[in-house]
């Protein structure tokens, strides 16, 4: 019976998502596109840089490059392709100064690159221990570096902050940024403020209290650091604002460390000489556990203007009170000067998970504008204007399993930049429809405050898939996911237009005054648009996926396009039915570019025969919760990984005979998977093994009878 409401409920939660879906495909708004001027082969460019992570300090993201244009985009062709070295999540935005790239890849890696040829100047390892993968919620990815003053800044996985010499890569200082103790990762670019580099760091879901801090660019010697959220009141605060945020929480929210993490966007205005930090989520999610009795948990999901001299608080602004839903407002941060009702503004722009697209004056963090920029939502209607907060629907904190969620932890834009072209006056935001159900916590280790595992605060099972075959869910995520590139105008608080749905893999974008809008998506291409129209005027497959946000550069009067690819692995079942190889590489195209990249290997694999089940349902059925609460993060809801960890249906003969040794005791932690001993005894790890052998005795019965071509 149990099993049976579950695939209706999906079904109706699917439906739902479908009818979200069809409303968000109209390929033009009412609104009449703007009028775009002729674009004609321009001049041989100058030499062009991008020197900073969204090219310059107002985080644009937008290039007067215009060599390449509408006209003649067709003719973009590669020039030259780089195999890193490693094949976990790629999403870095590259920089390219004085003739050289500089992109990061997984594990913190960086490559310097010749921006000609693609030949390798100096490669960067920071040797990350492998076992801190256990401490990060999405990947060992790394977002991109900074560079001053002739060096190379890299945030890494576990911590550190590293400046390396440009020319030649070696190590000019190192610090340790984090409690190497506590489960602190860093996956975020660095930010440049005078000469002070930025850094935040990841771990809401694993426990911690976030914070940014500032470092001295010539000795690595921290200059000040900013909490997000209060700490412990038995042990002082450290500011003004940490007084004010304690009393918007209640409960023992520090128990759980409190969240608030800093983990990716920050943007530095010169002319005011502010700097502005997005705050991420809480720990837990579930408010009712971290703050039991409401409030508005200052400084969660805000945007926080500080004095990068000394990280002093001027002003903030909170997109969702009370976040409950991972609803960060970590997203992308644009700086632009509009005019509102005649009159010039400096204002700031973001759209953050929670479905609303904000235009805040960055002087004084006042509301200009809050509209919902998804077709999808179902937590709140709309932001009084009067109060600058959300109007929260009757459903939106009704947490019993069926009710379904838009836009979900997902987001409906995740942490790939958007980008704003002045010619055009639009943004272009890579959007995703992802609905999700959230259940309240049935076993009591979920209300604990613990570091180690993912623990948000809700029922994990609610994210289980149902036990259908793979076919049909296959099927179901196509209905139930979708993605789209969305041009939004800001003034008119409206989309001018939306790309044609397709997968939520929609890429980070990059505008130019060619009258282009470049991003990924497309299940692995890399795709030029009309930046007015939203016509799609070119395409390239890139073997994989393509989330990072690409640049553009100009050398010897020749303009190029890079990108950085690798398939990011979080997306769980809806990326696992696509099937999309990792490939993690940095693709360089130009006009009439003569490079190719070799075909893809075929997968040959074959499924080894799984042995017997030898439990009972309900052990099956503890072990599937339990798989739920540990290691579907890693290796996927319902067994359906994303195609970076082991889809552990896979597991042959001998990882089955070494179960205990891997779950307990950690003989693979230099691989990552580190012990799990202080959560699970013997014999829920058994309860474990159990489930995941009944999922795949059933995947091996359909790939024999020719059901199912699941690649694992």
């Amino acid at each position: 019976m149990r099993r049976h409401w579950k695939i209706v409920m999906l079904a109706i939660l699917w439906g739902m998502a479908v009818v979200g879906c069809s409303r968000a495909s109209a390929d033009v708004s009412e609104s009449p596109a703007p009028t775009s001027p002729p674009v004609v082969t321009a001049a041989v460019p100058l030499d062009t840089d991008w020197p900073l992570h969204g090219l310059d300090f107002q985080e644009q993201r937008y290039s007067s490059l215009e060599q390449i244009n509408r006209s003649n985009v067709e003719q973009l062709e590669l020039a030259w392709s780089f195999d890193m070295y490693t094949r976990r999540g790629i999403q870095a935005t590259p920089l390219m100064v004085d003739g050289t790239l500089y992109v990061s890849g997984s594990w913190s890696m960086v490559y310097a690159l010749d921006a000609r040829s693609g030949k390798l100047k100096w490669f960067y390892d920071p040797q990350v221990d492998r076992a801190f993968l256990a401490k990060g919620c999405c990947g060992a990815v790394n977002r991109g570096v900074a560079y001053k003053d002739g060096k190379v800044i890299v945030g890494t996985y576990d911590g550190r902050l590293v400046a390396l010499n440009a020319g030649d890569g070696s190590v000019v200082w190192d610090v340790q940024t984090t409690d190497r103790e506590q489960s602190y990762t860093i996956t975020g670019a660095p930010r440049i403020a005078k000469n002070k580099v930025l850094i935040g760091n990841g771990g809401a879901e694993m426990g911690v209290r976030g914070y940014v801090s500032a470092y001295d660019i010539e000795t690595g010697e921290m200059a000040w650091r900013f909490y997000t959220v209060p700490g412990n009141p038995a042990d002082g605060f450290e500011n003004e604002a940490m007084k004010v945020a304690a009393a918007t929480w209640t409960g023992k929210w520090w128990e759980w460390g409190g969240g608030g993490t800093v983990w990716d966007s920050m943007v530095y205005d010169p002319q005011l000489d502010l700097l502005y930090i997005g705050v991420g989520n809480g720990t837990p999610h579930n408010q009712n556990i971290r703050s039991p009795e409401g409030g508005d948990n200052l400084f969660l999901s805000s945007i926080v203007a500080l004095r990068p001299d000394t990280g002093e608080y001027v002003w903030h602004y909170q997109t969702t009170p009370g976040d409950t839903w991972d609803f960060t407002a970590t997203q992308h941060m644009i700086l632009a000067d509009l005019e509102i009702g005649g009159t010039l503004r400096k204002v700031l722009m973001q759209a953050p998970k929670n479905g609303f697209f904000y235009v805040i004056d960055r002087v004084s963090g006042q509301l200009i504008s809050a509209i919902p920029y998804t077709p999808s939502m179902t937590w709140a209607t709309h932001v009084d204007k009067a109060t600058g907060r959300p109007v929260e629907t009757p459903t939106a904190r009704v947490f019993d399993g069926r009710t379904v969620a838009l836009p979900s932890t997902a987001g409906a834009h995740n942490w790939p930049p958007m980008s704003y072209n002045p010619g055009t006056g639009l943004v272009y935001i890579p959007t995703m429809i992802f609905p999700m159900t959230f259940l309240e916590p049935t076993d009591d280790r979920d209300r604990l405050p613990r570091q180690g595992f993912w623990n948000v605060g809700f029922d994990r099972m609610s994210s289980a898939p149902p036990k259908v075959s793979q076919a049909e869910l296959n099927d179901a995520i196509k209905k139930r996911y979708s993605g789209s590139l969305i041009a939004w105008d800001p003034l008119k608080g409206e989309a001018r237009w939306v790309s044609k749905p397709g997968r939520p893999d929609t890429g980070g974008t990059l505008s130019t005054a060619g009258g282009l809008v470049f991003n990924g998506g497309g299940g692995g291409h890399l795709i030029a648009s009309d930046a007015a129209s939203g016509e799609k005027l070119w395409s390239r497959d890139t073997q994989t996926g393509a989330w990072g946000a690409p640049i553009t550069y100009a050398l010897d009067g020749e303009q190029y396009i890079a990108v950085a690819v690798g398939h990011i692995g979080t997306l769980g079942a809806a990326a696992h039915e696509w099937k999309m190889p990792n490939l993690s590489r940095v693709l360089v195209y130009k006009l009439g570019g003569t490079h190719s990249l070799p075909p893809v290997p075929a997968d040959n694999r074959q499924m080894p025969k799984p042995g017997p089940v030898t439990a009972d349902a309900e052990t099956q059925q503890l072990g599937q919760a339990l798989y739920q609460r540990h290691c579907g993060v890693c290796h996927g809801d319902g067994l359906r990984t994303a195609g970076i960890n082991p889809d552990l249906r896979w597991s042959s003969e001998g990882i089955h005979a070494i179960w205990q040794e891997i779950v307990r005791g950690g003989i693979l932690k230099a691989r990552g998977m580190v012990s799990f001993s202080e959560f699970l005894s013997a014999e829920e790890a058994e309860a474990i093994r159990q489930y995941v052998l009944a999922e795949a005795n059933r995947l091996h019965l359909e790939i024999s009878a020719g059901t199912n071509d699941d690649g694992g």
